[in-house]
């Protein structure tokens, strides 16, 4: 039985709203996209549908306690790659001394351990909203979010969190093109930026994040995946793609690629969400 957790609200599997309160699913709402290639590959569904997707969030919440004190805190890679798991190695290696992210419990955090690191992002994705779970706020540190009674979500004051706590490279992960936009401007290298949770991302956006960001995933961004053909980058994937942007990038990227035995893309057939979404 799960254990009470307050509301969450995330974007996910689809981009679709999912709102879960007391370890139960109490909203899911109409998907935007129709197939994920992770999905099919991870858990066989073939096409996204409302009601594959309460059964999804359901056995999360069976299975590591999705947003519920029951929550599972520290794990290994879930996926064999994915900017928890290239973020997770950097923390291992020392190319970065913090991770600022988002998760379900905490809101935004800065996180130092990768087990920690990749147990709260690994298996999570699009959150819009969450509540305070004490498990997650135990294990990550009450001196760590932006504050352990509200845990908003702002990966700005995320950024000036690590910079307070001494840390002199930090990543952070960023949704909002504007935010990766002000964190490169105020901390200029230290900060390793990560674009994630792309999908609405428009032209305007992808540029910005393109010209700011080390790395960024695609997520079912069209606009991302155009900026990307004009931008000198590495490539890692053919499903859900992910670009090394600046040399850091780069060298992170591949890094985790040579950790698992695989290669940059090499022009593969791809095998992308369906529709890919073309913000406007």
């Amino acid at each position: 039985m799960a254990g009470k957790g307050g509301r969450h609200v995330f974007d996910m599997l689809g981009m679709t709203r999912v709102v879960i309160i007391d370890g139960e699913v109490a909203e899911i709402g109409q998907p935007e996209i129709k197939f994920c290639p992770l999905f099919k590959k991870l858990c066989g569904m073939e096409d996204i549908s409302p009601e594959k997707i309460r059964k999804n969030v359901e056995f999360r919440i069976r299975d590591f306690g999705f947003c519920t004190e029951n929550r599972v805190i520290r794990a290994d890679d879930y996926v064999t790659f994915g900017v928890s798991e290239i973020l997770s190695l950097a923390l291992e290696k020392g190319d970065i001394d913090a991770a600022v992210i988002a998760a379900d419990g905490c809101g935004t955090a800065v996180i130092t351990e990768p087990a920690l690191l990749q147990g709260l992002c690994g298996r999570i994705s699009g959150l819009v909203e969450t509540s305070p779970l004490q498990v997650v706020l135990d294990a990550v540190g009450r001196d760590n979010v932006l504050d352990p009674d509200t845990v908003p979500l702002d990966m700005i004051e995320g950024a000036a969190l690590a910079d307070s706590k001494g840390y002199k490279k930090f990543a952070v992960t960023v949704a909002i093109a504007d935010d990766a936009k002000r964190i490169r401007d105020i901390y200029g290298d230290r900060a390793l930026i990560v674009g994630v949770h792309t999908s609405h991302i428009n032209c305007k956006g992808a540029k910005v994040l393109f010209d700011n960001c080390d790395i960024i995933t695609a997520c079912a961004s069209e606009p991302i995946r155009r900026e990307a053909e004009t931008r000198d980058v590495l490539v890692a994937g053919n499903k859900i793609q992910i670009y090394g942007v600046t040399d850091t990038g780069k060298r992170m990227v591949l890094d985790k690629l040579v950790s698992i035995g695989r290669a940059p893309y090499n022009g593969e057939p791809k095998d992308e969400p369906r529709p890919l979404i073309n913000w406007q």
